[in-house]
């Protein structure tokens, strides 16, 4: 596995970031930073969660559908979905129709609308306490971490679906609960 490439701006990135236009712009502007809220936490969480078998290509593409189709994943919106909502979401071509991933959704955003603190602070409470090596190569990246396995412990616990343990530790790569861009990104030192 290589290390860092540099794109066309010279700046090195991440070599995944490179394998499609649309992964530049994601890669360099939000995955690994921090979210601003529960509701922003929570729609990354969704997405990880219909990523799940799928590309993350595909996710990104369809992303303002699914902010449409779930009312820009508002918790509490969410948390007051019906059967009819499930039908109306699984007629709806610009999404990933899945049954169980959008009744997972529905539950998810019910789960987390019971989290006393909120799902941003529960979530974030995962995050490593000391700042971790660098991964140098795409190999040196895990999929998962002892965190990632406990966050997904305690979230199903809780009524959460669809989170398992790489599922969790991609949440906390994309909302900066960890910071695994390369050691010589452009994007691991901001």
């Amino acid at each position: 596995m290589s290390g860092s490439v540099a794109g066309d701006d010279g700046r090195l990135r991440c070599p995944w970031a490179l394998s499609a236009p649309d992964y530049v712009a994601y890669h360099d502007d939000e995955w690994g930073r921090p979210v601003a809220d529960d509701n922003a936490m929570f729609e990354r969480l969704s997405l990880e969660a219909f990523q799940s078998g799928l590309s993350w290509l595909i996710i990104l593409r369809k992303r303002p559908a699914f902010r449409a189709a779930f009312s820009g994943f508002r918790i509490e919106k969410v948390a007051r979905f019906t059967d009819r909502d499930v039908d109306r979401l699984l007629a709806d071509a610009g999404i990933v129709r899945n049954r169980a991933k959008i009744q997972a959704t529905i539950a998810n955003a019910r789960a987390a609308s019971e989290l006393a603190d909120g799902l941003h602070a529960h979530l974030s409470s995962y995050a490593p306490s000391e700042p971790e090596v660098a991964p140098r190569t795409l190999a040196e990246v895990r999929s998962s971490s002892p965190l990632s396995v406990a966050m997904a412990k305690d979230l199903k616990r809780r009524g959460f679906r669809f989170v398992g343990p790489t599922t969790a530790y991609a949440l906390m790569q994309a909302t900066g609960l960890v910071n695994d861009h390369l050691a010589d990104c452009f994007c691991r030192a901001e």
